[in-house]
Order: C-alpha cells, then sequence, then structure tokens
C-alpha cells in the first residue's frame, strides 16, 4: 500500500465521523456499532489491498499433525513440561488465538526495575528437575508432580513432545504472529483519526534488561503511509540504540476485532489529536514532551509510559447513569447482571444411573485380614511384592508368607510391647501414624496390615523432611485431631529424620508429641505360640484414615470403614477382571488413592505379585515401568499421565520392548481433562510396541468416593470409548455444547467408564440444595454405594454436607432413601451410561459468576510458546476474593536464563490467550526464579502454601503484572456531579430539614489589661524593659538538658537596640525595607526580630541551610531572600561562612546574595531614636513557607494582626508572667515562630525554648525538660512527638526512674497545618501514660497562610453532670468514610465498617469566627456537610506577599464574601475542607461547645470517579498492608492513581508490595491503582512540619528522579 496516495474525506463524510465519535464518547453507540458504521462511511474511501485479507493467516501455517510420532525422536532436549496439561490441539488453539488479535494492539508499558533486581538469579538454577503445576485441583501429596526426568533436561522448561514443535511448525508460527502485529502499520488515514501504528519493534541495543530499556512507544500512534513508516522506524533505529523497547509483540488496543471492517482498517482516536499528522509529537532521545496535568512539559520516559498506560485503558464509556444519594446511601457494588444470550440447560432432568450387580464371590474372603491369613497360610512362598532400587534391579521380594507373619508381629508388639501392661499406649480402634517413604513399600505394607491385624486404625502421611515442611504443619494438625501419640516407620526413615544435638527426633511444628517406633523384624519381640490376632468378619470398625489436602491447604482425615474396604476391593476386582497370581507395576503413590487402592489392598485380596517402581527410579530411568511390564509380561499397570510422558519422550532408546501381556493400563488420573493427550500420544508410539488400544483405562476417584468410575478393558469388537469436544464457553456458564463455531476454546474429554458396581451415581447442581441436573448441566458427581468414605474425621459439620447427601429431585423429593457421597468431581453421565469429568471441585473459581477450571487456564499458559519460558511447566493458578469477587492468580517460575523482555512478552501472551479461549481476565500474573514455589512431598507445587506467600507478600517475584482495569468490572458507579443547586435552596432546604448552618466563633477578646494599651510589640518590650527589667523571659536548652543562655526583659531590649544601631549605620536601611534573617533557633533569633521592628525594618524569619545538605537546602534560603525583596541578609558568623564556602557556590550564584551582616560582635553604641510606626495596619514581619503541595507562599501581618494575635493567644491559653511554657517547635514561620518570638514579650510569661533538632541527639531532651521545670503547657510538632514515640518507646521505665513525671502537664498541643494525626497523638498519650501524662492533655492546632492559628488549645470544659474523667475523649467522632468522599457528613459509631476517625483542631481561639461554606458556589453549608473552612478574625494575614503580586488570587483568599446570608462579612479562605459539630459538652460560659473537624486540603483532595478523595486516608490503608511499608504517599496523574511506598526490607520484597497495595485499594476505596512505585526509605519529601509533600514527589517521579526499586503499571 505504499504507493497508493491517501484519498481524502470528503467534508460531510468527515462531519457524520465527528458526529459517531461523539456517540461514541458519550455511550449512545456500543464500541462494535460505531465501527461498523465507521467502515461504512469510509469504505469507499480505501480500496481493498490485496494480500491483507485477515483470513490469509489460516492458510500459511504448515499442518502440524498430532500423528507424526517424528516429533518424539529428539532426545529429550524438549524438557519435562507438565504433559497433564499438554495436548497438541489446544497448542494450536492458542497460537491462533493470539494471531486472532491481530487487530487488537495494546501497548503495554513495561515494568521498570532497578539494576540490582533485574540480575538477581534463580537460588540454585541446577537443583535436581522436576516438572509439576499446581492448580487448586491438586491436593498436596497428588504424585503426579513429582521430579521428573534427569540432568539432560535441564534446557527444557517447555512443552514436551506433543506441542506443535516441529521446526517448521513453530516458525510459521512466529511469522504468522509477527505479520499479523506488523500487518495493521500500513494503512493509511489523513484527517481526524490516528491509528496504533507498531510501535517499537527495534530490537534492544544491548543495554541487557536493565531498566533503561523502557517501553518506548509514541503517545499518539499517528497514522502515516507505510512508505513514511519505513523511514521513521529507520531513522528511529539509531537514535534509541540503547533503550529501545523490547519487540513490542504485547501491542493491542481493547478495541474488539471488527469483522466488518473489510480493509482490517483500525483507526483510534488519540486524544485531541485533531490533526494528528502534522501535530505528530517531537522525541527527545528516549523521552518524549508531555504536558502534566498541570499544564506543565515534562520530558520523561515515565510521563511517555503512562500515557502508554492510559491509552490501553481507553474504552467505550458507560452511557450516563442518573443517580441519587439519599443521606444514608448505600454504596453498592455493580452486580454482574446476566447475559440474556448465555447458553442455559435445557435437557431433561437426569436419571441416576446403577452399576452392574456386585457379584457375590462363593469362597470370597469375609474381610481382608482373612484373605491375607489365607494366603499366608495355604501359598506362602508366592511373591506378594517385588520393589526396585534405582538401578531398576529388583530389591527384595516379599511374599505372603512373610508379610503375614511380619504383619503379626507388628500387630502383637503394637498392642503389648508399647506402655505398660497395665497401661497399654495402644489399644484396639486407637489411631497411629504411618511415615514410611515411597522407595520402601514392603514395610508400608506389613505395617498397614499389622494395624489391620490389631484392630487399630492406620493413617498414612508423608515422610516430614525438615521442621517446616509446606503442609506438614497441616497434617500435624490432622494427627493431633485424631489423638495420634504413636508413629511407625522404617528403620532408614527413622534415621533420616531431623534430629536434635542430643539425638531426639524434635517435635514437628503443629504436630502432637509422638512416640517413634520401628517396624523391622529385628526390632520386635515374637509372639508368644498361643498369640494370635482375632480375625473378624468385616464390620463397620475405621479401617484406615486417608488424608486429604483442601484447596486452603487445611487436612482432612477421610475415614474408611472395613465392610467399604472389602466392598471397594470386590467392585475392583469384578471391574477389573483380576485373577490369582496376575502381575501388576505400579508406579503411583502406594500410600493413598489409586496406588494404595490397587497395589497395597485389592493385590492382596487376589493373591497379585505387584511390581513397585520407586519414584526415584522413575527420576533415573522414565521407561523403567514399561521395561517391567515387558520383564514380568505383567497384565496390569497402574500409572498418571506424567509417566506416560515421560516414556514417551524417552522411548527411543529402548528397542526390545513389548507391551502385548498388558490388558489393562490404568490412568489414575484419567479424569483430568488434560490427560487425554498423553494417552493419545502413548498410545500412537507404543501401538507398534504390541500396545492394544483398548488396554487404556482412564479412572475417576476422589479421597471421600474412592474409585467412582473406572473403564473396563474392553472385549473384542464392543463400542469404543467416548470424546466429547465441548465448548468451554458453555462449560462456564455449566451447560454442556458441543462446539461448532470456535474451534479455538474447546476442551475434548475422554470418558472414565461406568458407575462402579454396586454403586448408584447422580449428577447434583454446585450450589444450593442438591438438585438433580439436567442431562445437558455440568454438576458434581455423587454416588451412593457401601465402598465410600464415611465421614472426615472429627468434623461432623462437614461430614453432613458431604457424606450424607439427598438429591432432590425438581418436585423437592428425595430420590432414594440411602445417603450420596459427594465426589469432589465436576462432570456429567453421557450417552451410553458412559461418565466424563471435567474438573475438581476445588479447581472451581467463579469469577463474575462464570466458572473456570485451574487446570484449564493453566493448560492455557503452558500452551503459549510453550518450549522458551516455564520452568519444568511449573505453573501455579488460584484465585483471591479481592472486592466480593474471586480473581484469578496465575503464578509460574521462570527459567534461570529468560531475560526481562522474555518474561514480558510471554506475561502479556498469556494474558491475551486467557482473554481469548476463556474470557476471562486475568487480576495477576507473577513470575517467581526457578525453584522458589513451596512444593509438595512429591515435587508437585503446594498450592495453597503458594497462595498464602502470595496473600503475606512472601512469595518475592521477579516480575508482576496486575490487570485490575480489565478484571475488576463490579466497582460501583462513578458519580455524577448533579447540577449544583444554587446555595439559596441549599440554605432553605437546611433550614426546612432542622439542620444548622455550619459557624462558630471563639468567645469575645474581653477588657484590655495594662499591656494591652500598646498597639505595637517594640513598645510592649520597652515597657517591660523599665517596669520587670530583670524578668527572666527566654531560657535556651542545649542538647544535654542544661541552660544554654536566657534573656531577660532589659538584655533582650539592649541587644536589640544594638542590632538597630547596626542596621541603621552599616545597612544604611531605610523604614520599611525587609531583612531576611537567617539563624538557627535560639535567641539570637529573637533579638534580631525586635532589632528590625526598633529599626523600622520588616523581618523575615528563614531556616538556615543544613551544612551537609547544602545543594538542596540552600536554594531555598535564597529563593526566599529572592521573593521577600530582602535588602539585607543577617545571620552568625558560622551560617556567613557557609554562605559563602565552595559547596554554596555550586548550589547557587553567590554574588547575587544582597550584603550579609553577623551579629555576633554588635556596636557598642544604641540608635539615636527608636522608630515608632505611624499606622498600626504597616506590615509588621513576613511569614513564608512552604505548603504541603510544595508551593512556597508569603503572608504579610500588620501590627494590628500581630498584637491581635498574641493578646487572642494570652487569653486562650491564660499566659501570665508567672507561667512557664515549654516551646519544642521550629520558629520559622506560622504558630510556631509566634510562639516562640512574640508571645512571651507580649505577655510576660517565661519561654523554655527547646530547639527540635537537639532531639535527634537526644529524644528524651523535651520531656525531661517539660518535667524539671514542672511545666504546665507545652507546644510540639508531628515531628516532635513521633520522635519521642519512635525513638524512647522502649524507654519509658529508664525515663520513669530517673525521675521524668508529666503529671504537671495540662496542655501539650500540636502545632500543624493538617488533619490531626490521631493515631499518633494517641500511641502518644498510651506510651508516657506510664509517665503521669493525662490523656486529655494531648491536642492539636490548626492554622494556615491566611490565618496563621484558628484553633489552639483544648477545653478546659465545665463539667456534665454523669461525666466523669473516665468518659470517653470528647473530641473524636467516626465518620463514614464512604459519605465523605461524596462531601457529607455521616456519623458512626466506633468500629462500624468504613468508619474513619477523626479528631477534634482544638478549640477556637478568641475573637475567631468560622463558617462552612462551598468552595465552589460560595453559599454558607449545613452541618452535615463537608465544606471549606473559612475564617473572620482580626488576626488574619493581610494579604499574599508576592513578587509579582498575583491580585485575583490574593482577594479570593483573603477577601471572599458568601454567595448568600450573610454577604457583608470579609471573610479569607483557609483551602481546608472541614465541618464543624455542636457537641453536647458546655465550656466555661455555659455555652454548648462547637467543635471544629479538618478534613484536609482543597488542593491536595483526589476527584476520581466523581469521588473526592483524601491522600492520607489511601496512604494509611497502603501502610497496613505490609509490615515492610514504612512510609506511603498518593497522587494522580491525568486519571490514574499513583502510589508511591517506601520499602524497608530487601528490594527482593518489592514485587510483593504491588499485588497487596492494589488489593487493599480496590477493597477499602473502591479505586484501581494505576501505578505502583516502590522506592528506597526517605524517597518520600517531607517539609519542616512533618507533613508529605506530595507535588513534589510527583514532580521527581513524572521526571524519573526518584531512583524507584520498581514501578508496576497495572492494566
Amino acid at each position: 500500500m505504499a504507493d497508493r496516495d491517501p484519498v481524502p474525506l470528503p467534508a460531510e463524510v468527515r462531519a457524520k465521523l465527528a458526529e459517531l465519535e461523539l456517540e461514541l464518547s458519550e455511550g449512545d453507540i456500543t464500541q462494535k456499532g460505531y465501527e461498523k458504521k465507521r467502515s461504512k462511511l469510509i469504505g469507499a474511501y480505501f480500496p481493498q489491498a490485496p494480500g491483507m485479507d485477515p483470513s490469509m493467516g489460516q492458510e500459511r501455517r504448515t499442518p502440524v499433525t498430532p500423528s507424526s510420532s517424528s516429533r518424539y525422536n529428539r532426545r529429550r532436549s524438549s524438557g519435562s513440561r507438565d504433559e497433564r496439561y499438554r495436548s497438541d490441539v489446544h497448542t494450536e488453539a492458542v497460537q491462533a488465538a493470539l494471531a486472532k488479535h491481530k487487530e487488537r494492539k495494546m501497548a503495554v508499558p513495561m515494568p521498570s526495575k532497578r539494576r540490582s533486581l533485574v540480575v538477581q538469579t534463580s537460588m540454585d538454577a541446577y537443583t535436581p528437575p522436576d516438572t509439576s503445576s499446581g492448580s487448586e485441583g491438586e491436593g498436596q501429596g497428588d504424585g503426579d508432580e513429582e521430579e521428573g526426568g534427569d540432568g539432560e533436561e535441564e534446557d527444557g522448561g517447555g512443552g514436551g513432545g506433543g506441542t506443535s514443535s516441529s521446526r517448521e511448525g513453530s516458525i510459521s508460527m512466529e511469522h504468522w504472529i509477527s505479520r499479523a502485529i506488523h500487518g495493521t502499520s500500513s494503512t493509511t488515514t489523513t484527517t481526524s483519526s490516528t491509528a496504533s501504528s507498531s510501535s517499537s519493534s527495534t530490537r534492544s541495543g544491548g543495554s541487557g534488561a536493565a531498566a533503561g530499556r523502557l517501553a518506548d512507544v509514541l503517545a499518539q500512534h499517528v497514522h502515516i503511509s507505510q512508505h513514511h513508516l519505513r523511514r521513521h522506524h529507520h531513522h528511529r533505529h539509531h537514535k534509541t540504540e540503547n533503550h529501545s523497547a523490547p519487540p513490542d509483540v504485547t501491542g493491542y488496543t481493547n478495541n474488539a476485532p471488527n469483522p466488518t471492517a473489510t480493509d482490517g482498517i483500525q483507526v483510534e482516536r488519540a486524544p485531541g489529536a485533531s490533526n494528528a499528522a502534522q501535530r505528530q509529537t517531537p522525541k527527545y532521545g528516549n523521552a518524549e514532551l508531555m504536558e502534566t496535568g498541570d499544564g506543565v512539559p515534562v520530558s520523561s520516559r515515565v510521563s511517555a509510559k503512562i500515557q502508554q498506560l492510559v491509552n490501553t485503558l481507553k474504552r467505550p464509556k458507560r452511557p450516563p447513569l442518573r443517580e441519587f444519594f439519599v443521606d444514608d446511601f448505600e454504596e453498592l457494588l455493580e452486580v454482574q447482571q446476566p447475559d440474556p444470550n448465555q447458553p442455559k440447560a435445557e435437557g431433561a432432568q437426569m436419571v441416576a444411573m446403577r452399576g452392574e450387580q456386585l457379584g457375590v464371590v462363593t469362597n470370597g474372603p469375609p474381610s481382608l485380614e482373612a484373605a491375607l491369613q489365607r494366603w499366608g497360610t495355604i501359598s506362602p512362598k508366592a511373591p506378594c511384592l517385588t520393589t526396585m532400587d534405582t538401578n531398576g534391579k529388583p530389591l527384595y521380594v516379599l511374599t505372603y508368607g512373610k508379610l503375614w507373619s511380619r504383619s503379626v508381629k507388628v500387630a502383637y508388639n503394637l498392642l503389648h510391647k508399647l506402655g505398660t501392661k497395665q497401661e497399654p499406649l495402644v489399644r484396639p480402634g486407637d489411631r497411629v501414624a504411618l511415615v514410611f517413604p515411597n522407595n520402601d513399600p514392603a514395610a508400608f505394607m506389613t505395617a498397614f496390615y499389622g494395624c489391620l491385624l490389631a484392630e487399630v486404625v492406620p493413617v498414612p502421611i508423608e515422610v516430614p523432611l525438615t521442621r517446616k515442611d509446606a503442609g506438614s504443619q497441616q497434617i500435624g494438625f490432622l494427627l493431633g485431631s485424631c489423638g495420634v501419640t504413636v508413629a511407625l516407620t522404617s528403620d532408614a526413615c527413622h534415621k533420616g529424620l531431623p534430629k536434635s544435638p542430643t539425638g531426639e527426633i524434635p517435635q514437628f511444628k503443629g504436630w502432637p508429641k509422638v512416640l517413634w517406633f520401628v517396624t523391622e523384624s529385628k526390632h520386635l519381640s515374637k509372639p508368644p505360640r498361643d498369640w494370635f490376632p482375632q480375625i473378624k468378619e468385616a464390620n463397620q470398625d475405621t479401617a484406615y484414615i486417608e488424608y486429604k489436602t483442601c484447596k486452603d491447604g487445611s487436612v482432612l482425615g477421610v475415614t474408611v470403614m472395613r465392610i467399604a474396604l472389602l466392598t471397594h476391593c470386590q467392585a475392583l476386582t469384578q471391574s477389573c477382571s483380576y485373577t490369582e497370581a496376575e502381575t501388576i507395576v505400579n508406579v503411583l503413590d502406594f500410600k493413598k488413592d489409586v496406588g494404595l487402592w490397587h497395589a497395597v489392598l485389592t493385590s492382596v485380596m487376589n493373591m497379585m505379585h505387584v511390581i513397585s517402581i520407586p519414584y526415584a527410579l522413575m527420576k533415573v530411568n522414565p521407561l523403567s515401568w514399561i521395561q517391567k511390564v515387558y520383564q514380568y509380561k505383567a497384565k496390569v499397570a497402574c500409572v498418571k499421565s506424567r509417566d506416560m510422558h515421560w516414556a514417551l519422550v524417552a522411548h527411543r532408546d529402548q528397542r526390545d520392548i513389548n507391551l502385548s501381556s498388558l490388558c489393562m493400563l490404568v490412568v489414575a488420573d484419567g479424569a483430568n481433562p488434560w490427560s487425554i493427550s498423553s494417552c493419545d500420544a502413548f498410545l500412537n508410539v507404543f501401538q507398534t510396541k504390541g500396545l492394544k488400544p483398548e488396554v487404556i483405562c482412564p479412572c475417576a476417584s476422589s479421597p471421600e468416593a474412592l474409585t467412582v468410575a473406572i473403564r473396563r478393558p474392553l472385549e473384542e469388537g464392543s463400542t469404543p470409548p467416548g470424546r466429547g469436544v465441548l465448548s468451554m464457553q458453555g462449560l462456564s456458564h455449566g451447560v454442556i455444547r458441543v462446539d461448532s463455531e470456535e474451534k479455538l476454546s474447546v476442551l475434548t474429554l475422554q470418558d472414565v467408564g461406568s458407575v462402579m458396581p454396586g454403586g448408584l451415581m447422580c449428577v447434583v447442581r454446585l450450589e444450593g440444595v442438591p438438585l438433580l441436573c439436567k442431562t445437558d448441566e455440568i454438576g458434581e458427581l455423587c454416588v451412593c454405594t457401601v465402598a465410600t468414605g464415611t465421614s472426615y474425621y472429627g468434623l461432623a459439620g462437614m461430614t453432613k454436607n458431604t457424606f450424607e447427601v439427598f438429591p432432590l429431585s425438581d418436585n423437592g423429593t428425595p430420590i432414594g432413601e440411602f445417603p450420596f457421597t459427594r465426589s469432589g468431581l465436576l462432570g456429567f453421565i453421557g450417552p451410553g451410561g458412559l461418565i466424563f469429568v471435567a474438573g475438581k471441585m476445588d479447581g472451581l473459581m467463579v469469577v463474575g459468576g462464570r466458572r473456570h477450571n485451574a487446570d484449564d487456564i493453566v493448560a492455557t499458559a503452558l500452551a503459549v510458546e510453550p518450549m522458551k519460558f516455564v520452568y519444568r511447566g511449573r505453573i501455579a493458578v488460584f484465585s483471591i476474593t479481592v472486592l466480593h469477587d474471586e480473581r484469578i492468580v496465575v503464578v509460574a517460575e521462570q527459567r534461570p536464563d529468560s531475560t526481562e523482555e522474555d518474561s514480558f512478552q510471554w506475561m502479556s501472551r498469556v494474558l491475551q490467550a486467557i482473554d481469548s479461549i476463556h474470557q476471562v481476565g486475568v487480576y495477576c500474573l507473577a513470575l517467581v526464579p526457578s525453584n522458589t514455589l513451596p512444593k509438595t512431598p512429591l515435587g508437585g507445587i503446594h498450592l495453597s502454601e503458594t497462595k498464602q506467600l502470595f496473600l503475606e507478600g512472601a512469595l518475592h517475584p521477579c516480575n508482576v503484572l496486575m490487570c485490575p482495569h480489565t478484571c475488576v468490572t463490579n466497582l460501583p458507579k462513578p458519580r455524577q456531579k448533579q447540577p449544583e443547586i444554587g446555595p439559596a435552596s441549599v440554605m432553605v432546604g437546611n433550614l426546612v430539614s432542622g439542620k444548622r448552618i455550619a459557624q462558630a466563633s471563639g468567645r469575645d477578646l474581653g477588657q484590655i489589661e495594662d499591656n494591652d494599651q500598646f498597639l505595637f510589640l517594640s513598645e510592649v518590650l520597652q515597657w517591660r524593659a523599665q517596669t520587670t527589667p530583670d524578668h527572666v523571659l527566654y531560657t535556651l536548652l542545649n542538647s544535654r538538658g542544661t541552660i544554654a543562655s536566657s534573656l531577660t526583659c532589659v538584655q533582650l531590649h539592649k541587644r536589640a537596640e544594638k542590632i538597630a544601631a547596626m542596621l541603621a549605620e552599616r545597612g544604611h536601611l531605610q523604614d520599611g525595607d525587609h531583612v531576611a534573617l537567617v539563624y538557627p533557633p535560639g535567641i539570637d533569633l529573637i533579638a534580631a526580630f525586635y532589632g528590625c521592628l526598633y529599626a523600622g525594618c520588616v523581618p523575615i524569619t528563614v531556616r538556615p541551610p543544613h551544612p551537609q545538605n547544602i545543594a538542596t537546602t540552600l536554594p531555598t534560603v535564597k529563593m526566599i531572600v529572592e521573593v521577600s525583596r530582602s535588602v539585607c541578609v543577617m545571620t552568625t558568623q558560622v551560617i556567613c561562612k557557609l554562605l559563602r564556602s565552595k559547596e554554596a557556590l555550586a548550589a547557587v550564584d553567590v554574588r547575587t546574595w544582597p550584603p550579609v551582616m553577623d551579629t555576633d560582635d554588635l556596636p557598642k553604641k544604641k540608635p539615636p531614636l527608636l522608630y515608632k510606626p505611624s499606622n498600626p495596619d504597616t506590615l509588621a514581619y513576613l511569614d513564608f513557607s512552604v505548603s504541603t503541595t510544595g508551593m512556597l507562599a508569603g503572608v504579610k501581618m500588620s501590627h494590628t494582626a500581630t498584637s491581635a494575635f498574641c493578646r487572642s493567644i494570652k487569653l486562650q491559653c491564660e499566659l501570665y508572667p508567672s507561667r512557664e511554657v515549654a516551646i519544642c517547635l521550629d520558629p520559622y514561620c506560622g504558630l510556631g515562630f509566634v510562639l516562640w518570638c512574640l508571645c512571651s514579650v507580649y505577655s510576660g510569661h517565661q519561654s523554655i525554648l527547646i530547639p527540635p533538632s537537639e532531639l535527634e541527639v537526644n529524644p528524651a531532651l523535651w520531656l525531661s525538660a517539660v518535667s524539671q521545670h514542672k511545666v504546665r503547657d507545652t507546644f510540639c510538632s508531628y515531628s516532635v512527638m513521633e520522635l519521642c514515640t519512635k525513638g524512647l518507646g522502649l524507654q519509658t521505665d529508664s525515663l520513669k526512674s530517673r525521675g521524668v513525671d508529666l503529671s504537671r502537664v495540662r496542655t501539650c498541643v500540636v502545632v500543624a497545618e493538617e488533619r490531626p494525626r490521631i493515631a499518633l497523638t494517641q500511641s502518644f498519650s498510651k506510651l508516657f501514660k506510664d509517665l503521669g501524662l493525662h490523656p486529655r492533655a494531648v491536642s492539636t492546632s490548626f492554622g494556615c497562610r491566611v490565618n496563621l492559628a484558628i484553633c489552639l488549645q483544648p477545653h478546659r470544659l465545665g463539667k456534665l453532670a454523669d461525666q466523669g474523667t473516665s468518659g470517653p475523649d470528647p473530641t473524636t467522632v467516626f465518620v463514614d468514610m464512604r459519605a465523605l468522599r461524596h462531601d457529607r457528613v455521616r456519623l458512626v459509631e466506633r468500629g462500624s465498617p468504613h468508619s474513619l476517625p477523626l479528631m477534634e483542631s482544638g478549640k477556637i481561639l478568641p475573637g475567631v469566627r468560622i463558617i462552612i461554606a462551598n468552595p465552589e458556589t460560595k453559599g454558607p453549608m449545613g452541618e452535615s456537610h463537608l465544606g471549606e473552612i473559612w475564617v473572620h478574625s482580626g488576626h488574619n494575614a493581610s494579604g499574599y506577599f508576592t513578587v509579582y503580586g498575583d491580585e485575583a488570587l490574593q482577594s479570593d483568599h483573603f477577601n471572599s464574601r458568601l454567595s448568600f446570608g450573610d454577604t457583608q462579612t470579609i471573610w479569607a479562605r483557609t483551602g481546608y475542607l472541614g465541618f464543624l459539630r455542636r457537641t453536647e459538652l458546655t465550656d466555661a460560659s455555659g455555652e454548648r461547645h462547637d467543635a471544629l473537624y479538618v478534613v484536609g486540603a482543597l488542593e491536595e483532595a483526589m476527584e476520581l470517579r466523581g469521588m473526592r478523595y483524601h491522600p492520607i486516608d489511601i496512604e494509611t490503608s497502603v501502610i497496613r498492608t505490609h509490615k515492610s511499608i514504612t512510609e506511603c504517599a498518593v497522587f494522580t496523574w491525568t486519571n490514574l492513581l499513583v502510589v508511591v511506598v517506601e520499602l524497608d526490607g530487601s528490594e527482593q520484597e518489592a514485587l510483593d508490595l504491588v499485588p497487596l497495595v492494589t488489593n487493599v485499594v480496590l477493597e477499602e476505596h473502591y479505586l484501581i491503582v494505576g501505578v505502583v512505585v516502590v522506592v528506597d526509605i526517605g524517597v518520600i519529601p517531607i517539609n519542616s512540619r512533618g507533613e508529605k509533600q506530595r507535588m513534589h514527589l510527583r514532580d521527581g517521579f513524572l521526571a524519573d528522579q526518584l531512583d524507584p526499586i520498581y514501578v508496576a503499571y497495572n492494566m
């Protein structure tokens, strides 16, 4: 198409297209409809390009036939992928599904991680190989995932024999997929639309898998003709040599493939790209220029990534929904509406299916022990069991005679040799554990029959290898609940158990105390001649207990009665036509399940000879079992599909084997739908070696129902076994549909034969009462027969639900009088009474009302590039519940040598494949290093343990991809903002509903006292210097707690005079000049301040630069000096040198400083005349501060406001010259400065000054000083409080012994400009309660830029009649967090869900009036609403001081009027959201007290989904999720929520946090996290008041300056 010129579209078509786009964005038309109409409109202008036919891809492939046996001839290079899930057809289906994504490009941003994380290799890349996949259906001991293969398989992480991996097949596959993906970029269009061009398909130029190689995709996918595109690609290739993105196989937009657009063009509208071709964004190296939300251009890789992420999340919007909130609204999660077109069961009700009669054998044994006695006495030489060693040589032959005599010996010793004669340790009916390794069946058999003879109940379990085996603890609980006190074991096993230094076997975690008893003959005493075990008929006593691991990891014991045991053996004998002296080869675990039933129990009943193949031999020689079948001419073999697969991979070495003797090959896991391909492939290859097709007999079994069904060996000429090709779509809705159209998402099932002899089977619904299913419905198989388990040991309730089920027919009547047992298998009864099993209950995941089987999802994941990626097929699939629905999690081990690109590419393809085939989204896909998932005793993945680790954040994945945006579809609907109701209507509404308008005020300023007659602080100081010259005003403490210096009234006055003289002499300053005071916290600062006032200058206090961190702190100093227009800087000599140092030179331009004067040596003379301001409204000082959002704002304080402020504080805190107040605050801005420098001069009290920096040296300094000086009132900041809480937490006792006593403290006020940190103040109060601190003493204050203190001090409240001191703290309320998001205040009880504790911000200062106003309409609000706090007071600041004098900003903040009601008063807007509540408490004057609650800053609040969120609430949730998260900050970028967490732990833990953070924010806030950034401790910037600077953090993130450990982009 490169040579074809684009056809211009006529104007009317363009107009129609624009209209269509509008309809789509409004949600009036679906995506599909939009595309259909669009393609109609423009179809005429884009002729169909030859060779672009989307169906072409299908014919290009070389057909890969499953039957071509040549594939098995490669010597095991393919590795042992988990064959249970292998299916050629399925692999092809998956590849085809991936190719169908051809039109769906989605540029997925790759996560960035720090180099150190990329290099991390697997712990031990070369441990013995093993193949396994856990899915919820795997019990822990299932032998089907044992370690397998040998060292040569190390390179094979992928698909074994049967994958479509013949060379030409896979090459054409790659070609086909890449063609499908790159095909889209060759379409052209000029006007209003852009489409996703295949963005970066250049290979990485060698930067390794570093974080530097970030996905580099154009923010706007611009459509250009291919001719241009080629040039563009070529040119980009040079430019981005080092950091090009991985080949972007992952790019698919989420628009559904469009069947109607015949030309295959998929056009996606880029944001604002009205004329995209011209507006192509320029690139800078590998970054790209973008605008942030504030309209500031940022050049960064991060922003490019986020833009990419935003592009992947574009979806057709839902049509808007009208929504009204009742005040006590309940936020409903969206319930998934069932699709009206979904398939429903239409068949008739099924009929219970009866098996054949159980034949009665005339001379059959009355019990299993009787059979053993019979063979042991009449043919003692007959072989019972032959064990193989690891070389495949017979190690040991156990005859029936030996088995009988040894079992009798074990029985005698159990009953008579343990404990004492009077108190035997074991009595008949007691339970004992059998702990035997997999290579010693003889010892196990002896012990098992010994228990049966002694009438003791054996509980066979796995050998615990270490004290903390995965799952071993739960086994311990089972043993404990069964009351096991004795464990039988073999000599070798006993020697191998872990021992303590004294040689004792330690108690395993969770286990009861057990006595280990070795059953070898040489350790046992001979029974007396006259002792014989009593052999009874089989009865209702328990014969043995088989353990079963549930989905959640708990272990249950299924009890099997003696009569059930006997009947089961008879049924198996009849089904399998077992006869005496046959040979049976067993590869299965003989301790439980099919292996136990065939090779230990039924074999003895029929005097058969068992050849036991241990697991260790299979690892060395996977063909061993076939060789033994040939060597012993065995008639029966019991295997799992894994063993067949291994044999296939290795069979080439064998010339001389013949399987014609085999009449029955029992496939123990034949019920797993994915075993069918192993069966087919095995037959395919071994038919040449004499294997008959009818020999393969899959069976279905479960611990509860024992053998549910087994396929009988066919007689010649009878009907062949059944096959079902079912639609997965249908199965997910629980119905059986033979697949017709899709062919991609199908499940092929083989039958597992018919019902067992003597049994009755039915299929019941999964949920609710056990109703019979319809004939075309999938349900749980239930059986009614003697031969099943009878209970879960000790669990009556669970037993009733499983073993005592009475299925009901449609009319509600039970179908029979006998109870059925649930098998835990999902399936149906097909034609001809054949049973089909589609999955297990344990592997079932119900997502959005549809059922998916974990095994099926494992199969799909493994079919994606099976050869390359998953290490030995070790993959686990489970579901977790997040936000009231199950979410699918896939965890796989990746091969040690795989690169970042491989893994990311594999992950994105798995997501697409699962989405295509199962139509379900994966919530989280995690990759872990090889060999790190917890294993079951036989090497499989321990599923519940894996899930537990995932949920605890202890899995340590090396790659994570979360897709909450696609999966979570049940979020509450976004809130639609209603058109604003006018302020007048709001007021009327409040009046009608009887709600108060939210307003309150502090008490009047009252009588003027002696020092209040002065208008200016400088006059107050002069007056004090004359009347009380020697009264101490200030005492400064050093870090040892001793007095460093102090100032009396006269000293301060004299010192200030000298400074004023110096300013006049050296500085030649005029009245009203601005002077910057750069001093450390101390006395010099105070003197310099009053010196400025005496000289008529305007002081600005500035925090000095930090000597260790000049580069970041000095520019702030310089900025304040410049912005405040200071004409000179006063400071100490030390800081003076610092400002001129080399480091300072590097940080700022030193030449542009104004003159710097140091005040260390002052002139001796005093100024001729002290300045007296003419007008009290002139400036007294400027107050500069950095707000939480990182804005530097200076406010003007006039003389009037300053005096009013001091007076207000004096009244509120009752400050008099006789008082002492301890102050531990930074003295540079806000209330901290006022308390440090001004209040003592005004009120005459003594201030004990404690610089907060000294607490870093001595954390106890502040509290010791408070105690030592017997202070009643103290002020501190949150950072000081935190320092004390963290630093002194463990030292309260030592402080007490040093005599620290806080019982005199009446008020301890935290000075802040934020929502009170209730958790911190409470823990501080609790911690220091032991030192006498009264819990009610601690309170907070609230100030902001427009008014430095609005509230301060707790109220000394009049007692209520019934309120003793034990009453709850009156200042805390709990509000509904969900209501708060809608700007409503709804009080709830403590501990109710979604409750948020808020603490009152202190009592309103005298002379202050407050009202709550709507920030948008400026109307007054009622008490039940959240609004902006507006304040009117004599000490409001008079405006911002800015260089450019932005008048509009200033007038709005300082001079606002209400739009309704009292429109005359002039208010200042604080910029904080809060609410007022009238409490039941009264203040001193008998008035009811109004409490002000501050919720958060307006400019920090985030608008998400139409609701208002406060960052602190989300941060609190996140910090709670994992112990390693020390701090968290959130902000939004475009419309994504970004969560930054600081990690206190190893970098390997970083990725654990991603799912946890995503989960908690979804659960508690109904928000989807867009980006999770994990950083080092201390990265989140904090200002001097201890507040997080989220905007600085955001800028740092966008500019890529955070050096994050890991950045996850959630899709």
